[in-house]
């Protein structure tokens, strides 16, 4: 007999440690904010994590930026970027190094943080064809929108493979299938995690209702983006967050941001090209 829990904060109590991210955001505030900080504050708080550092060198030196000349340093990133894009991109990119205790016969980590990559960008782009300002928020908004999913994996494995086998048996999209077993679906586990550790609100709300924007009513574009990417990443078949059939639009959701199906081709090559590069900036070794 399955142990349901009651509500999406008991899946998060003790579910990873507390006090990695969260502790790295609020420094990276705290020295943000400060009227006398520098580039180079920002980048001594990043720098003391040398697998962080790494792998913000890596994305910021791949082509999905472009930049003409090598950039080495991360204050050089910080100057180039700017504080609060490279900031978000250091709390997004910290989460891959958690959940490594998943069962593997559940879900392939690696396959499931290309799924959550491959979004992150479809998200970009389509905030920068909306220019969009700091389009890297809408890029680590697509990055977390399926955080709570592990949480699912780790601290409720029964009730986890029961909503895959079924979601597989009757091809309903597996955050229903969620809702059925538990009560409520990855998106609520998510937002419970992220708002836990006070992390933006944008990242809250889209990983709340990345399913059903319209119930967005704080950060209703992003979470409309956000869910818009996933249908794509889906689509894309770039990795796998456990969601075995392509889920569908909300409907309304695509006219609700306003671009030209015109811009499809051009922003489905672009994912592709930028993914191979995101994916061994983001997953590349621990130096």
């Amino acid at each position: 007999m399955l142990t349901i829990p009651r509500r999406p904060e008991d899946l998060i109590r003790g579910a990873i440690e507390v006090g990695t991210v969260q502790t790295l955001y609020q420094r990276l505030v705290q020295v943000i904010d400060h009227p006398l900080s520098s580039a180079a504050d920002v980048g001594r708080v990043i720098s003391e994590d040398p697998g962080l550092t790494a792998r913000l060198l890596r994305l910021v030196n791949s082509p999905i930026y472009g930049f003409p000349s090598r950039i080495d340093t991360v204050s050089q990133a910080i100057s180039i970027v700017g504080m609060t894009q490279l900031r978000d991109l250091a709390i997004g990119t910290s989460f891959i190094r958690l959940f490594a205790n998943v069962p593997p016969e559940l879900a392939d980590m690696d396959s499931f943080w290309r799924h959550s990559i491959a979004c992150g960008l479809a998200a970009r782009q389509l905030a920068a064809n909306r220019r969009e300002a700091n389009v890297e928020r809408f890029f680590v908004a697509g990055l977390l929108h399926d955080i709570g999913r592990p949480i699912i994996f780790t601290k409720a494995p029964a009730e986890a493979a029961t909503a895959m086998r079924q979601a597989r048996e009757t091809r309903r999209p597996l955050f229903e299938i969620e809702h059925q077993v538990l009560g409520f679906h990855h998106g609520a586990v998510g937002a419970a995690l992220l708002e836990r550790w006070r992390l933006p609100g944008m990242l809250v709300d889209s990983a709340a209702w990345h399913h059903a924007p319209r119930l967005a009513t704080r950060f209703p574009i992003e979470a409309t983006v956000v869910h818009v990417a996933d249908v794509f990443a889906n689509g894309l078949g770039l990795g796998s967050s456990g969601e075995s059939n392509v889920p569908t639009f909300e409907p309304g959701a695509w006219d609700s941001l306003d671009l030209s199906t015109s811009i499809l081709p051009g922003l489905f090559k672009q994912v592709e090209i930028q993914f191979v590069h995101a994916v061994n900036a983001i997953m590349g070794p621990e130096p």
